[in-house]
């Protein structure tokens, strides 16, 4: 990038606080020292001075300070399968480092202090391009904000999120940890159980009996799933960006936006040149889409979504299903979303699947990127 950009980029945007969407700027710090980037753009839920997105700070890192905790628990309890799960989904938020630092290093990229993007802020023209930019999401009403996962009598999805927890009661709680049924001088830890003649013999002496009779973790159950409701969470406040070129046609980024992020676009009206620009308009002349969230089950919409798309040429999948697959997120990307891209656009293309880019004229693929030359 450096060499090819001489040095110099005009732009960089950090999506939203997620391991896979921010790590690089830790991982290539000394990179970026030799690359001059010319503004910083993020979400309105990273501004350190906006009292809303300072009250969503506080709710996500108890929650995650919790849920590293009932981790720990999980394994105490011989729960390793389920610690597993729940470990997995907390990688997002930093292994080497935490989403935090990552986010402070976007931070100072620039000379200037970043933008904080809202879906009311006017569309800008990028300076020498033509080029006009919208912002789309993430939604400033808490409704769309906290409507992460799709309704189950009428999904707006491409697939149906079988979790239906309050993450926002659990990230508020001030006890600071999931509560187990009996008090500490009641409990027996486990491992001292398996170590005992008594409880060998009537506990753990049969597979029925381990099944039926142990009760120890079960106050733990929904750990996993509230690993994966705050990841969801996060995803929702994902940087949207709508890219309209010269002759309307648009480029849309939605990151990795649920379902409540998408919902909003319906609302969104801006004043160009006088006249009225939607969310629905700019939905419907997307000529190039880059998939939400790797191709899951819940970040791209149906009858508010890609059934808007009637431009759409181009749909670009980033995700390693391979490596989807070791991390237990086995619908990603979804079969089902996949099928819809192809019926829709002339050409989709993932990013470990490549075969066909390699066939169409304005595609170059390189061993890290496909890059698709837009004219």
């Amino acid at each position: 990038m450096i060499a090819v950009t001489k040095g110099k980029v005009d732009l960089v945007v950090g999506t939203h606080e997620h391991w896979d969407h921010l790590s690089g700027f830790l991982q290539a710090a000394d990179d970026f020292k030799n690359l001059e980037v010319g503004a910083v753009w993020l979400g309105w839920t990273e501004d350190p001075d906006a009292p809303e997105a300072k009250a969503l700070q506080k709710q996500r890192s108890r929650a995650l300070a919790m849920l590293r905790n009932q981790a720990l628990k999980l394994r105490a309890a011989g729960r390793d399968a389920d610690a597993g799960l729940t470990d997995g989904v907390l990688s997002f938020f930093g292994i080497r480092g935490t989403t935090r630092d990552a986010l402070e290093a976007v931070r100072t990229l620039a000379a200037k202090p970043p933008r904080y993007c809202r879906p009311t802020d006017s569309p800008q023209l990028l300076p020498g391009t033509g080029v006009r930019t919208y912002v789309l999401g993430p939604p400033t009403d808490p409704k769309f904000l906290k409507k992460y996962a799709p309704s189950r009598r009428e999904p707006e999805t491409y697939g149906v999120d079988q979790l239906d927890l309050r993450l926002d009661e659990f990230g508020s709680s001030e006890e600071g940890d999931l509560r187990p049924p009996f008090d500490a001088k009641y409990v027996l830890p486990t491992v001292v159980a398996k170590a005992t003649p008594f409880f060998q013999t009537n506990y753990f002496g049969t597979e029925w009996l381990n099944h039926s009779r142990s009760i120890d973790g079960a106050w733990l159950d929904d750990t996993s799933a509230l690993a994966l409701q705050l990841d969801s969470a996060t995803n929702n406040t994902s940087l949207v960006l709508a890219f309209e070129l010269p002759g309307g046609d648009v480029l849309l980024f939605a990151a990795d936006a649920q379902v409540g992020n998408w919902l909003s676009w319906q609302e969104l009206s801006w004043s160009v040149d006088g006249q009225p620009r939607t969310g629905p308009d700019l939905l419907e002349s997307t000529r190039v889409y880059k998939v939400g969230h790797h191709g899951s089950h819940n970040a791209t919409l149906r009858e508010k979504g890609l059934d808007m798309m009637k431009a759409l040429e181009v749909a670009l999948i980033p995700v390693d299903k391979k490596m989807a697959e070791k991390k237990r997120w086995n619908r990603m990307p979804l079969d089902v979303l996949v099928d819809a891209l192809k019926a829709k656009a002339a050409h989709v293309v993932q990013s470990d699947e490549t075969a066909e880019a390699e066939d169409i004229a304005n595609f170059e693929v390189g061993r890290n990127f496909v890059e698709l030359t837009f004219v």
